[in-house]
């Protein structure tokens, strides 16, 4: 089995060995349709509508306005400078929140329709959940670049390509004007044709948008949408007069419970509420979690998303 391939925020994507779009289904569907499933590995993106109940998503976005020290009535206080830099540039200033491991997130990890569409994705049972981040991400100020960026997040001149899955569960309702998550839909589905079109000394981590359309993704609070690594994808400025954006950050991948000390650092993470180590994101230097929040409590099949307990 091949080794865990490294994605450019350093997340691991997984040892698996199939493209996910070229999965073929063992296991039924559980929350995506038939035609979900044809548009997720075709276009390589779903969304799962209402994948989350509205009383965690209300919760979760006070708390993340507490985390950020902002307060949501008075826009005076949404532009405080963000406390580091990412080595990622394109990141910074786009509202990530370096909160892992509260409760309110693991509340929605061990959602069951959560993991349920993350088995139809890998078509296998036994997953562990991404200890990952937040975004709050207020109007523009300077109506800059009205596009933002799109990259991968992977090396896309790697052979095997990286194999990976990503999620993004909307707090706010969020379309054009709000800006978010775009994509290039059209990449994904003809990327093999379009690579022969490009120079050998193409960026494997921007693509050159010659000819290419985006497209950007509506959503409301609570829908969860999943997207493929080897999606072309970015973050469009919110232009909005006085809306902000809020997101949670949510994947899966399939577990590895015999990498003891991936699991042993996973388990530590969640007990001592402490962020991973990735180059693109150096961790809240507060420390506001460790001094505002408990180890959070994990139901059984939380449980066995964190690596606690082997599927």
């Amino acid at each position: 089995m091949q080794q865990a391939t490294m994605k450019r925020d350093s997340h691991p994507t997984t040892s698996a060995t199939v493209p996910l779009k070229d999965i073929k289904k063992t296991l039924p569907l559980r929350v995506l349709s038939e035609a979900d499933w044809q548009h997720w590995i075709t276009k390589g993106y779903v969304i799962v509508r209402q994948a989350v109940p509205a009383d965690n998503v209300e919760r979760l976005v006070e708390l993340l306005w507490a985390f950020d020290e902002k307060n949501p009535d008075d826009p005076s206080t949404w532009y405080a400078p963000q406390r580091r830099e990412h080595k990622m540039k394109e990141l910074n200033n786009t509202g990530m929140l370096e909160i892992y491991n509260h409760q309110y997130l693991w509340d929605n990890r061990m959602q069951q329709r959560i993991y349920d569409v993350f088995v139809d994705i890998w078509d296998r049972e036994d997953l562990w959940v991404t200890i990952d981040r937040a975004n709050l991400n207020p109007p523009k100020k300077v109506k800059g670049n009205p596009n933002g960026f799109v990259h991968w997040d992977v090396d896309t001149s790697l052979h095997p390509l990286p194999i990976g899955v990503q999620g993004v569960l909307s707090l706010k309702k969020q379309d054009g004007d709000v800006g978010g998550f775009q994509c290039v839909p059209y990449l994904f589905e003809h990327f093999d044709k379009w690579v022969k079109t490009q120079p050998a000394d193409r960026d494997p981590m921007h693509p050159d948008m010659t000819g290419l359309s985006l497209v950007n993704i509506d959503m409301e609070p609570g829908d969860l949408m999943i997207f493929n690594s080897l999606l072309a994808h970015g973050v469009r400025p919110n232009h909005s007069d006085n809306r902000v954006r809020m997101a949670q950050y949510i994947s899966m991948h399939p577990a590895e419970y015999d990498n003891e000390a991936e699991r042993a650092e996973r388990i530590r993470l969640w007990r001592e509420l402490d962020h991973p180590k990735r180059d693109a994101f150096p961790g809240d230097p507060r420390e506001w979690e460790k001094h505002n929040a408990e180890t959070a409590k994990l139901t059984p099949l939380g449980e066995k998303l964190l690596g606690l307990t082997r599927w």
